[in-house]
């Protein structure tokens, strides 16, 4: 049997080798763990900017969101603002205009009584006769007092 040759007997491992295997392997652990690191410290910037970027967009959208509808409503307003009648109305409303031949009546009071004002105890103890400051002096103290 000279052809065939005999395979060579497992080695057997020796307690030196496998320390170097287990060191091997934590050294790996380690090499891989710093790059982790580095990956991580090199993103943390920019996705810091980009999460910041997006927020910043978010809050220019909703201001564009907002000034939108202000100027809807002012457009609409603007709208109002070019009818005549609407130009009248408000004429009458806000500065009592009255055409020519109209009369204008103002109701202060809705049933009729009209509002007497309450003293304050800074007017009933006070001597008639003091000048206006003495009792403007007054009047503020005691409103600060309550």
């Amino acid at each position: 049997m000279a052809g065939r040759r005999s395979s060579p007997a497992p080695r057997r491992s020796s307690p030196r080798s496998r320390n170097r295997n287990s060191n091997r392997g934590s050294g790996r652990t380690f090499s891989l763990v710093i790059i982790l690191f580095i990956f991580a410290i090199t993103l943390a910037p920019p996705l810091k900017h980009y999460f910041m970027q997006r927020a910043q967009i978010a809050a220019v959208q909703s201001q564009l969101s907002a000034d939108n509808k202000a100027l809807n409503q002012d457009r609409k307003e603007l709208l109002q603002w070019q009818d005549p009648n609407y130009i009248k109305s408000q004429a009458r409303e806000r500065l009592h205009f009255v055409l020519p031949g109209e009369r204008q009546y103002i109701v202060t009071g809705v049933d009729g009584s009209t509002d007497i004002a309450q003293s304050t105890q800074v007017a009933k103890f006070l001597p008639a006769g003091q000048p206006w400051y003495i009792r403007l002096i007054a009047s503020i103290t005691e409103v600060s007092a309550k």
